[in-house]
């Protein structure tokens, strides 16, 4: 099958969950013998390589704002891949699935595949009109392709009772973790095994990072010190467009030296932190199903997430789920667990396994591989359809 992806910033993944998701399915596919293309944005690789480990990496040119990256990145991509007679376009996200009714029209016999990853409309960082048209983006990612699928059976639920769309459930997955005693992190950020609290993720709102940030001031000053003494919170991202958001979390933890800010890691120093860490936290409000969990999940780490539905599909233990949004309560999960440290133990191992049986990629890109071939191809003629489905009045 010759396949495009479009709507990531590109690969290799360096930041974003919907990145690092393609660059795992797009080597995979084409390992197995298929011509895969990644569309990519030059200001996100930072590279013009022609490929990356046997898939083609096409680059676009995007206006570079919040607001204007995805939409115009999508619509360059989407404007070259018109004449190249793929026999599969999947997009990613219901931002760019807003333009999938073009290659509908002007490609009919190209099946379109859209991946719902989560419910960006809530973001705090979007204004009225961006979320405006997320929910529009939410509509074509349900109506435009020949088949829609979602991350998370929280995700599987809301389309058919919001869009009655019957969608195909595929999670996300991770790699079994792998020891990495080479890297020299924990030196350099000086740290100590153990004696660490992580989180992983970009620096923006509904992360709540600033949650876990207040959590962990409130733990230092309230709490017992023989709990506390000498543990830190390690968070590892950085901004994307968010550059006050950013600063407000570095004034929230000036003055406290136990806080590091760790930046953007990858490769062996990411999985030295994830390895080395006593406990992972993800305060985030909105998801779809984060890779940043399962990869914890997957080093054998206990995790302590916000009570969303998206969470609750990967924590089965309610005693590691915080009310969401509520930093006092995150300071209570966090010592409750200090004091539990065997329990934790075993709830990490419990993780492990649940990680590797149920989110491994192999299984996920077999579960592709079938929807490609059975996805069934409807052609759409005209362009009354966009009108139709997305329910907006034609004038």
């Amino acid at each position: 099958m010759k396949i495009a992806f479009i709507g990531q910033k590109g690969i290799p993944a360096t930041f974003g969950g919907v990145e690092r998701h393609v660059e795992e399915l797009a080597t995979r596919l084409a390992k197995d013998g298929h011509d895969v293309n990644v569309y990519c944005r030059k200001w996100y690789t930072q590279s013009l390589a022609p490929d990356y480990q046997g898939v083609n990496l096409l680059y676009t040119k995007s206006v570079q704002t919040k607001n204007l990256d995805a939409i115009t990145g999508t619509f360059t991509a989407t404007l070259d891949a018109l004449p190249r007679g793929f026999d599969i376009i999947h997009y990613h996200g219901v931002g760019p699935a807003l333009l999938s009714f073009i290659p509908r029209i002007f490609s009919p016999q190209t099946k379109i595949i859209v991946t719902f990853h989560c419910q960006d409309r809530l973001h705090g960082k979007w204004g009225l009109l961006a979320r405006l048209m997320l929910s529009l983006g939410e509509r074509a990612a349900c109506y435009f392709p020949h088949q829609t699928i979602v991350v998370s059976q929280t995700l599987k639920d809301y389309v058919k009772a919001k869009y009655n769309c019957e969608a195909q459930y595929v999670p996300n997955g991770v790699n079994l973790s792998q020891t990495n005693s080479q890297s020299t992190i924990l030196k350099r950020l000086a740290l100590q095994k153990n004696q660490y609290i992580l989180s992983v993720s970009r620096l923006i709102s509904h992360k709540s990072i600033h949650q876990l940030v207040e959590a962990f001031k409130f733990l230092k000053q309230e709490n017992s010190p023989e709990l506390t003494n000498g543990l830190k919170l390690v968070i590892v991202g950085e901004g994307v467009h968010t550059d006050k958001y950013v600063q407000t979390l570095k004034d929230l933890a000036v003055g406290n030296s136990d806080i590091v800010f760790a930046g953007w890691q990858g490769g062996a120093d990411l999985a030295s932190l994830y390895e080395n860490a006593k406990l992972f936290v993800h305060p985030s409000v909105s998801e779809g199903l984060p890779l940043v969990v399962l990869e914890a999940m997957s080093y054998g780490l206990p995790v302590l997430a916000s009570d969303i539905l998206e969470h609750q599909e990967l924590i089965k233990d309610k005693r590691f789920l915080f009310e969401v949004g509520q930093a006092k309560d995150l300071q209570r999960a966090i010592f409750w667990i200090l004091n539990n440290s065997d329990l934790a133990k075993q709830i990490g191992e419990d993780n492990k396994k649940l990680a590797v049986k149920e989110y491994n990629w192999e299984g996920i890109v077999k579960k592709i591989k079938e929807i490609y071939k059975g996805a069934e191809l409807e052609i759409v003629y005209t362009p009354q359809f966009t009108v139709k489905k997305l329910g907006v009045k034609a004038y």
